[in-house]
């Protein structure tokens, strides 16, 4: 995950909309740029959090970018590493 972390918003399990918030805060704060980044179950979260700026807040944002890769993390369990999806939906405005 390569994008400036200033401007980036990581997902979890927080309501959408406080992600959102933080999108916009960022947005109005001046940045051109914001970088939404997740993993695991947050996929799908993440790509809710930008479609919500894009289509009610923000109409001029645009998807700039979306990179998709897989992490590798130890498992608690058995130490046996397991993959865990990755997304960074970079919107631009």
């Amino acid at each position: 995950m390569a994008e400036d972390d200033a401007n980036s918003v990581f997902i979890g399990r927080k309501p959408i909309m406080n992600y959102v918030l933080a999108c916009m805060t960022l947005f109005q704060g001046g940045s051109s740029e914001v970088c939404i980044k997740a993993r695991g179950m947050a996929v799908s979260r993440a790509i809710d959090v930008a479609e919500i700026i894009r289509r009610r807040f923000i109409l001029d944002a645009t998807v700039k970018d979306v990179k998709i890769g897989t992490e590798l993390l130890p498992s608690r369990e058995r130490g046996i590493p397991t993959n865990v999806s990755t997304i960074e939906v970079i919107l631009t405005r």
